[in-house]
């Protein structure tokens, strides 16, 4: 199986930023000509007002950046994992940060609600919160890709194992990790946190990211780009340089059989007590 990462520069302009994701899986199907894409966290909208994100929020289904992502699913008859999308919720003043995956019909196979919500300081002194605008998903979420067991995952989450443990005992083979990564934490955290992810899982990880800055209020905010795939080994074999672009790879089961015979973490997992 052949898959495509995009790499998206996305600002406070939700048709800008449909288009941009929408030229750039055209491009990708062109050159690449890819089984399944993956577009990054919240493809549709960065930065801008709370009120903003509240009203560029969608209903699921239907929206613009869900008829976007179903069509080209359609068009070029493959899987578009739609990295996130903001939801809207019906009587609440939050949003969900969801991922909608659609099969080579544009038929919805999979939505995952992002669960972990990045709320810290980043070294720089800058706050993030954004619990204030998105309200936290419960589910753990794999959907199968011509048979491939493909994971949910969408940016902070990847600071939290015990969520990737889940989609290994649910039997994902591939995990999906859109993702919007700080400069200042992902220069450092980024590609180790998804290499030990796929150690640990013996799964591929495909994380596409937002690259490039936004601007919230009168603040610029840096994103870290960087978009890889990392084996089920931990060898990244795959990764965008600097920019908005596309980087692609191919996605052998063979080898996530291979790794797990060869070190049966699954199998001599312990159950920890904690007191």
């Amino acid at each position: 199986m052949k898959v495509s990462l995009i790499q998206m520069n996305s600002i406070a302009d939700k048709a800008a930023n449909i288009a941009a994701a929408e030229a750039l899986i055209e491009r990708a199907v062109a050159e690449e000509g890819p089984d399944w894409v993956l577009l990054p966290e919240q493809f549709d909208w960065a930065g801008g007002s709370r009120a903003e994100k509240l009203a560029s929020s969608e209903r699921l289904p239907g929206g613009p950046a869900y008829a976007m992502a179903q069509g080209q699913a359609i068009k070029h008859r493959i899987f578009v994992h739609a990295g996130s999308i903001m939801e809207k919720i019906d009587g609440e003043d939050r949003y969900h940060n969801t991922s909608v995956v659609f099969n080579r019909d544009g038929e919805e196979i999979a939505r995952y609600r992002k669960i972990h919500l990045f709320d810290v300081m980043t070294p720089d002194g800058t706050a993030y919160k954004e619990s204030a605008t998105v309200k936290a998903g419960d589910k753990v979420v794999t959907y199968d890709c011509e048979g491939v067991t493909v994971g949910c995952s969408i940016c902070y989450d990847l600071r939290f194992p015990d969520l990737f443990q889940a989609l290994a005992e649910k039997g994902a083979e591939m995990i999906a990790m859109p993702a919007a990564f700080t400069m200042q934490t992902g220069k450092d955290h980024w590609e180790v946190l998804l290499r030990a992810r796929a150690i640990e899982t013996e799964t591929y990880v495909c994380a596409s990211a937002q690259t490039g800055s936004f601007t919230v209020g009168n603040e610029q905010r840096q994103t870290y780009g960087h978009s890889l795939v990392a084996d089920p080994w931990g060898h990244v074999i795959a990764k965008a340089s600097d920019g908005v672009g596309i980087v692609s790879a191919r996605i052998d089961p063979a080898r996530v059989k291979k790794v797990r015979a060869m070190i049966p973490v699954a199998e001599h997992k312990v159950t920890i007590a904690r007191d």
